[in-house]
């Protein structure tokens, strides 16, 4: 279904309306109910890694107190979630109430394996807390810039510029590309062996969504595109992208690789891709991208 969430969308009420609720959140800090998510080195805390079914660590504030900056994150039920930055500490576990076999990973590791919420919920604090760390200058004057706004904004701290700045999404473009039975998977250099994606860009200034399509098709394979529709979207914190996910009808099916960014492509036949099993020669992508959400929904065609 096309309204189903993708990996690591959904999850919280972000309370916005009580992000200026200065009493509002202090009490909440308090709450023993309150959840921190813990972000290291833009790795989040998790129990299970290496096996099927991995848990986010959430740190309760009963047993808990956070030491500098908090971002408010928004309520589940009853709870409050803040997402706290760690990557300040050498050893990141020290004095953390956790199970002993939690560890700092990459989200990516694990995100299609959690639940759904919690991979929302860690992807969330990632990107929060990324923003934060290199956003700790004024872009336009150079000033330190101080956290507001419950970790939704920093202001400039040099009065005469008193300049405001929000967390950033980049929009990217992402589209299957199909001729019949087949469609248009590449692969980077710096991918896993084997890996093959769809193509992707990022949406330039006074571009539209589809007119990114187009541009990006077109830039790195030659081939011109049409009936561009829009599938699904993405938050995808890696570090700050939103990813907006397309298919879109090759019009020429000649391919014409340019520049260095793909090392290959090819049309896939939609039967050989059904029957393969991903080795170091071909692979799908990472099963928590919505590049593979738009191959696999493709697949399901007759």
């Amino acid at each position: 279904m096309r309204d189903q969430l993708n990996v690591y969308a959904g999850g919280l009420d972000r309370a916005t309306h009580r992000r200026k609720d200065a009493a509002w959140l202090v009490a909440q800090l308090e709450h023993a109910g309150t959840r921190f998510v813990p972000v290291w080195q833009a790795q989040n805390l998790v129990i299970g890694a290496d096996g099927l079914a991995p848990r986010a660590v959430l740190l309760e504030r009963a047993q808990f107190v956070p030491e500098g900056d908090v971002v408010l994150l928004g309520l589940a039920g009853d709870h409050a979630y803040f997402a706290i930055d760690l990557s300040h500490r050498d050893e990141p576990l020290a004095r953390l109430p956790a199970p002993a076999e939690s560890e700092f990973i990459d989200l990516r590791r694990v995100g299609p394996l959690l639940p759904r919420d919690e991979s929302a919920l860690l992807a969330y604090a990632r990107g929060m807390v990324y923003w934060h760390q290199r956003h700790r200058h004024c872009a336009v004057c150079g000033a330190p810039t101080l956290m507001a706004d419950a970790g939704h904004m920093r202001r400039c701290t040099d009065v005469a510029c008193n300049a405001t700045h929000f967390p950033r999404t980049d929009p990217a473009v992402i589209m299957l590309v199909t001729d019949g039975s087949r469609c248009l998977l590449g692969r980077q250099p710096t991918w896993p062996a084997g890996m093959h994606s769809t193509l992707a860009g990022f949406v330039e200034p006074g571009e539209s969504l589809e007119e990114a399509v187009v541009r990006e098709v077109r830039e790195e394979t030659g081939i011109a595109v049409t009936d561009i529709v829009y599938h699904s979207s993405q938050p995808w914190p890696f570090p700050s992208s939103l990813m907006l996910g397309f298919t879109a009808r090759a019009v020429t099916p000649e391919l014409r690789l340019a520049g260095s960014e793909l090392e290959h492509a090819a049309w896939y036949e939609r039967a050989w891709i059904r029957t393969h099993t991903d080795d170091d020669e071909f692979r799908l992508p990472r099963r928590d991208s919505v590049a593979r959400r738009l191959i696999e929904d493709w697949l399901k065609n007759p």
